[in-house]
């Protein structure tokens, strides 16, 4: 059985900074013990990492992503495979893509079709959610079984009326079902069906361009959609995630849910907290690439999102990645935003972006490691097995040099897409060798990993309820 030390880093976790050396054994971490001392002087190890100055972190989960996902004619550019190496390069150990239910086909085929992209193709570990497109009674005795089996959340969308959307009756059902077999109901809450009467009006008076994208996307109608999701799920006695949550409006139902002690829960994503509405304004159809839903918001909105993952009013920072190329993808909506697929790259920058956060003081190390790791670990029924650096748990380590500086670019990025949402950024702090499991995917800034290396994750239910 291999075993590797760490050495000489400051551990961080979520709720603690300490030296401290680990002992990987066997694919888990078997000890900690502070440095020099007797424990760690009989730790014999075929492998040594030398962390001194670093920090030794649990590598991420981002719980939000969406490769090679069906949308508005095309896929999102990145496989099981790319997309993993990409997240392996920014620290990320474990994702939680998106399974699709097709409307009039069960839950299982959507769940088997995603089984067979991701098989034997993923660098580091993963599980899947199931997108709810179609509620009826098969569908809801379906989720029953599939909580059995380890998915144990459920997304519907209040958007894309005619593609995802359910209407309130539905997503009541839905949620009673999940009340009743402990699954975890995630929302993507827009009002949809008005949404739609604004892209119709803007489309009529010529206003096509990628910012009028954000426009029509009002504030208020993501607001009324979380409120309504809030409501129904209080009916329902059901808890309720709210994913790629923008907007001020948006964290102040959240927060009014959480203060009467309802189960309600937020996530938000990097490019919400460091991009906004000037990004969609950019000349030359250069807006976009900055398409996605919930829109980008003006820049008055980012203090309300971080003081809101400050003060637990929002829990998860996940990407919400689904890269659009901007050759020949992005460009099939000139002349027209509707029809720009919606999605971003982000798996890889999460880690250092949130790193920059701590940098820059809007959060701390362990709100940086909470937020990241372990809030999604349990959100979503993985801890402690991820998102934590314990005796037993996954050796899924990063060791991150939070002195080294970088620049963000789709020149040296690892997403298979053509563009990067914060290109010419300078963000302090990078990766520098990640265990999943124990193996070196990243080792000194250089790729060790492989397809198929990444496992299949069952998930518990969330140990947030």
């Amino acid at each position: 059985m291999s075993r590797t030390v760490i050495h000489g880093g400051l551990v961080i976790t979520a709720s603690d900074e300490i030296h401290a050396d680990v002992l990987v054994e066997g694919g888990r971490i078997a000890a900690l013990a502070a440095p020099g001392t007797d424990a760690t002087a009989g730790w014999s190890a075929e492998r040594r990492i030398d962390a001194t100055g670093k920090y030794v972190i649990p590598g991420g989960v981002d719980a939000h992503t969406h490769m090679e996902m069906p949308f508005g004619g095309t896929y999102a550019a990145d496989t099981f495979e790319t997309g993993t190496r990409a997240a392996a390069w920014g620290g990320t150990t474990t994702i939680v893509d998106f399974a699709i239910q097709s409307m009039g086909r069960s839950l299982r085929e959507g769940l088997d079709a995603w089984f067979e992209k991701a098989d034997g193709r993923c660098a580091v570990d993963y599980g899947f959610h199931m997108i709810l497109s179609d509620v009826n009674e098969s569908s809801l005795k379906e989720m029953d079984r599939l909580v059995a089996e380890g998915i144990t959340s459920f997304k519907l969308f209040m958007a894309y009326p005619g593609v995802f959307y359910s209407d309130d009756g539905q997503i009541l059902r839905a949620m009673q079902r999940a009340s009743g077999n402990g699954g975890l109901i995630m929302m993507h809450a827009e009002n949809g069906i008005a949404i739609d009467v604004l892209v119709e009006q803007a489309l009529a008076e010529g206003r096509t361009d990628p910012r009028y994208h954000g426009d029509v996307r009002k504030v208020a109608l993501e607001a009324e959609a979380t409120h309504r999701a809030v409501q129904l799920a209080r009916v329902a006695g059901a808890p309720l995630y709210v994913v790629h949550v923008s907007a001020d409006e948006a964290v102040a139902e959240i927060a009014a849910a959480r203060h009467k002690g309802l189960p309600v829960f937020g996530e938000t994503c990097p490019q919400y907290l460091f991009l906004s509405t000037d990004n969609l304004a950019e000349p030359d159809f250069e807006g976009a690439k900055y398409v996605c839903s919930t829109p980008l918001r003006p820049r008055e909105h980012q203090e309300a999102l971080w003081r809101g993952l400050r003060n637990n009013e929002l829990q998860v920072v996940s990407t919400d990645h689904c890269p659009f190329c901007f050759s020949g993808q992005k460009e099939m909506g000139r002349g027209d935003f509707s029809k720009i697929p919606n999605g971003m790259p982000g798996v890889e920058h999460r880690m250092d972006l949130l790193h920059q956060a701590v940098v820059e003081g809007h959060i701390s190390r362990r709100r940086w490691i909470e937020i990241a790791c372990a809030a999604p670990a349990r959100m979503f029924g993985l801890y402690p097995r991820k998102g934590t650096i314990a005796p037993g748990t996954d050796a899924d380590i990063v060791v991150y040099d939070p002195e080294a500086e970088q620049v963000l670019s789709a020149e040296t990025h690892h997403m298979n897409v053509d563009y990067s949402a914060y290109e010419g950024k300078r963000i302090t702090g990078r990766v520098e060798t990640v265990l999943s499991r124990g193996v070196p995917v990243i080792e000194d800034g250089a790729y060790m990993g492989h397809a198929g290396h990444g496992a299949y994750v069952p998930r518990g239910l969330s140990q947030n309820l």
